[in-house]
């Protein structure tokens, strides 16, 4: 039986771009698996009416103790008389697509937890520095709607927005110091270990994916501030990266 058409939800922008790493996550994986799939752009305010709607479960627990929903989501279909499967969050999302579509893998043979660990470090160290400069432009990216419940009351455009200057310079070099840091591991697979481009030495996997969401994010958030920076950085490591994952970047 040919594999399903699988449903992505995606974030709705002002743009007709994508740009949310954790939702480039996935999309890097169905692409990678050549599994048929379309987006469903869903507005930030929707997002959890529309997940609710469908039976997604709910991806955290708010202070309040309420349930908390967010994107990414996929649904994939089943037989007419079964309710189809229905998942929210990256890393459950990516280990339930390996699983259940295990033709070309993204999980090395016994990788698995190793790549999901590596995949938390670099949400967690690697990317945090990102987030003071990333989170404020990503929201610019909203429709006005959306954009209007994160500036609130201000008056004084986006909260927490960085103009440039010292603040911002000095941002982008925490940045570089934690990827500086990674392409110091990554480039020890080199020579008899591998290519010294991806994480598994030769083949793409499912850290790869989850590094390029990241330079995704860049490229189409800061274009002409962070992806400039960025394609310099580790001797172009980062451009090279890019270029092995190309192939995996359409948005369906």
């Amino acid at each position: 039986m040919p594999p399903p058409n699988i449903i992505l939800y995606d974030v709705s922008s002002a743009t007709p771009e994508a740009w949310a790493p954790n939702i480039w996550r996935i999309r890097f994986v169905l692409n990678y698996k050549r599994l048929p799939y379309r987006t469903v752009w869903v507005e930030y305010h929707d997002v959890e009416r529309t997940l609710r709607s469908i039976g997604a479960p709910p991806t955290s627990a708010g202070r309040d103790g309420r349930p908390v929903y967010a994107l990414p989501a996929i649904l994939v279909p089943q037989r007419p008389s079964e309710s189809p499967i229905v998942l929210s969050s990256a890393n459950v999302i990516v280990e339930y697509l390996e699983s259940a579509f295990p033709a070309r893998p993204v999980f090395p043979e016994g990788s698995r937890a190793l790549q999901v660990a590596f995949v938390h470090y670099l949400n967690d160290v690697v990317a945090k520095p990102l987030l003071a400069i990333m989170v404020p432009l990503s929201h610019i990216r909203l429709p006005e709607r959306a954009q209007a419940h994160f500036r609130g009351s201000s008056t004084a455009g986006m909260p927490g927005y960085l103009a440039p200057g010292p603040q911002r310079e000095q941002a982008w070099l925490a940045v570089k110091d934690k990827f500086d840091f990674l392409a110091s591991l990554l480039d020890k697979n080199s020579g008899a270990d591998g290519d010294g481009v991806v994480a598994m030495g030769r083949e793409l996997s499912y850290a790869d994916f989850a590094i390029c969401s990241l330079l995704v994010w860049i490229e189409r958030v800061s274009p002409h501030d962070g992806w400039p920076r960025m394609r310099q950085w580790s001797g172009g490591r980062w451009v090279r990266l890019w270029d092995r994952c190309r192939d995996y970047m359409d948005v369906l």
